[in-house]
């Protein structure tokens, strides 16, 4: 404790957990292999207290291992439904990309489905309307010139077109 060092588990970096070893990260216990895109599934619950849950969804937009957004669009997204699905609630704590650039988690305090499907398909709709990406600028972004809105918009069309089986998860 305050040496500015992490505490690492045992493992040594280089060793590769075994498949069969349960993992204390939830998406790593998903068998990517058989899951099929896109798609929208509650990816954690965690009760924080009487009245409040924390809800986690993976909104994913490709095929894991087989597509994936170019990290331009995927910045774009993050900023644009970060900011327009605030429009439709006040449940939203966190939107972020996940690191294969296959989708995006929507982080959630007591968002049941029903209301995060429409705040999601609504901020999807305000990307297919964007003239600019909000706050793609080096004042407001640490990468501001790293975005691309005709890739965001192009995404958003193509997990909108399949919006009847987000629900749909495993192939």
């Amino acid at each position: 404790p305050g040496t500015g060092t992490l505490n690492r588990a045992s493992r040594k970096s280089n060793d590769r957990l075994d498949p069969m070893t349960k993992s204390n990260v939830e998406s790593f216990e998903l068998d990517h292999r058989l899951v099929k895109a896109p798609y929208v599934r509650v990816a954690k619950r965690e009760r924080l207290s009487d009245d409040v849950e924390t809800i986690k969804y993976d909104l994913r937009f490709c095929q894991p291992n087989e597509e994936h957004l170019e990290m331009p669009t995927v910045h774009s997204i993050e900023h644009m439904m970060a900011n327009f699905m605030r429009d439709y609630t006040d449940k939203l704590i966190g939107f972020a990309p996940m690191g294969c650039q296959t989708g995006f988690y929507a982080i959630t305090y007591n968002m049941e489905q029903d209301e995060l499907l429409h705040a999601l398909e609504n901020g999807l709709n305000d990307i297919l309307n964007a003239t600019e990406v909000p706050a793609a600028n080096e004042r407001q972004c640490g990468w501001g010139a790293s975005h691309c809105l005709e890739g965001a918009q192009a995404a958003a069309r193509e997990y909108l077109a399949h919006k009847d089986e987000w629900l749909e998860v495993m192939a």
